[in-house]
């Protein structure tokens, strides 16, 4: 398939270098032999001295993306990587088309509950704004109280400068996609059926479920770069699947998120007169419960921090006979809940992230550096600055 490349580009040898390291990386995997590498790496020296850049072939595309999801070293959900599904979609820039295919990307990618992983890259000049295609909306208050997700004040302010004329102002109104492509911004609203959303219920406690709590079914990253062979892709969004902490202990527990603990030991019945009750990791536990009962009720798949460490270990195991180094962020491959229990907490691991990677863009409303990510459950260090 015959596309244009990602811009900016590095220099040609800067270009060059990455793209035979890549190549090569490519070629040793899928078996070619010396004859067939030499004769691909002499038609992308020929394309990089005759246009500055070059132009990869869907499937070496689609391999650098795997390779990306291999190598992410905060990513605990690395075991089916070979699984990923890469959906070359170079040629689609206007926002419109982009719009149409990220709709069929979450419905593709939910399968009725059955989630498979999918990547979809898209062409020049495309960006998206959301750092999720699935966010709820965050409205900062007069008095400094947020109504819905603390973490996407900022997002939210942005969306409405944009033009969004804000939800009904409830704590799980749903953001539109802002898609930037053909030198403007377009803001899109999902559809319903969508944006499959879990309503958390507990297979004991009928008062935890009058709470109100939800979640999105799908984790899709959509401010993320895809770096590949010295080319960079900045709209590529992809998905996983939930690992059941991400939404329990983090989502919905932290007290800058949803903040649920107070509300969830009401519930349960706790005493939380002192912390001395461990009242906080009583609720932090039964809301992990009752978030792996709410997915499972509604046959949508989600993994718990035992089978995912569990999987760890067998992927390096698996990485160790094909002969490849296992990096990695200990602080994010542990679980934020017992992590002492997991097998991945007495093991130690080297960091640093080689390409071809993803790499999460700052916010279009703010200046920085681009920050790594876990591209399974799509988990970042940090809230979105107010």
């Amino acid at each position: 398939m015959s596309v244009a490349t990602a811009l900016p580009l590095p220099a040609p040898d800067a270009l060059l270098a990455e793209a035979e390291r890549f190549l090569r990386l490519y070629a040793d995997e899928h078996g070619h032999s010396p004859r067939e590498r030499e004769a691909r790496l002499a038609e992308v020296r020929a394309e990089v001295a005759r246009t500055g850049s070059y132009t990869l072939r869907t499937e070496e595309l689609a391999h650098g993306a795997r390779v990306a999801w291999r190598g992410s070293t905060r990513c605990v959900g690395r075991l089916p990587w070979r699984s990923l599904e890469v959906r070359d979609l170079r040629h689609v820039t206007h926002p419109d088309d982009v719009f149409a295919y990220l709709v069929s990307h979450l419905h593709d990618a939910l399968n009725g509950g059955r989630i498979r992983p999918l990547l979809s890259v898209f062409g020049p000049g495309v960006r998206l704004h959301n750092d999720q295609l699935l966010r709820y909306a965050g409205y900062r208050q007069p008095g400094g109280t947020v109504v819905g997700d603390p973490q996407n004040v900022a997002l939210t302010r942005h969306l409405r400068r944009l033009g969004w004329a804000g939800g009904p102002g409830t704590p799980w109104d749903v953001l539109p996609l802002a898609v930037e492509g053909r030198g403007g911004v377009r803001l899109y609203p999902l559809p319903e059926d969508a944006t499959c959303q879990v309503p958390i219920t507990h297979p004991d406690i009928p008062a935890l479920g009058e709470l109100g709590l939800r979640w999105f079914a799908l984790p899709v990253l959509g401010r993320m770069t895809l770096e590949v062979g010295g080319l960079s892709f900045p709209a590529a969004p992809f998905n996983g699947w939930y690992v059941q902490t991400e939404i329990a202990a983090r989502n919905l527990a932290d007290e800058d998120r949803y903040d649920a603990l107070p509300g969830v030991a009401r519930a349960l019945g706790l005493d939380t007169s002192r912390e001395r009750t461990l009242w906080r990791d009583r609720a932090l536990v039964e809301l992990n419960v009752a978030v792996l009962h709410s997915f499972d009720r509604a046959g949508v798949r989600i993994t718990d921090h035992h089978a995912v460490t569990r999987q760890f270990v067998r992927f390096e195991e698996a990485e160790a006979r094909a002969g490849r180094e296992v990096r990695g962020r200990w602080s994010w491959l542990i679980p934020p809940v017992s992590p002492a229990t997991t097998p991945v907490w007495h093991r130690r691991y080297r960091g640093g992230e080689l390409p071809p990677r993803f790499v999460h863009q700052p916010p279009p409303w703010e200046a920085g550096r681009g920050e790594a990510a876990c591209p399974f459950t799509g988990r970042q260090s940090g809230a979105a600055a107010d």
